[in-house]
């Protein structure tokens, strides 16, 4: 069975992970537009986008370790 992509970012839009996957790639390209040298790191942000951050609320370099691992209360949510 082939996937069908068009209806996968219908449902994407619909839960809201669009939004904020415009919101990282805008963060990205920010700072690539300063010349960051951004090689081997992840663009973070200070309140995660989970939890309601936004660009606005900053961004900083951090290494892939650090950036996609998180405490978790029991339930499997972000502290």
């Amino acid at each position: 069975m082939t996937r069908n992509y068009k209806q996968e970012y219908v449902t994407q839009k619909e839960r809201g992970e669009h939004e904020n996957r415009m919101e990282r790639q805008k963060a990205r390209r920010k700072l690539d537009a300063k010349g960051v040298t951004r090689q081997g790191k992840d663009v973070a942000h200070v309140k995660a986008l989970s939890k309601g951050g936004s660009n606005a609320d900053g961004v900083r370099l951090e290494s892939p370790e650090k950036n996609r691992s998180f405490k978790r209360t029991s339930s499997g949510a972000m502290k």
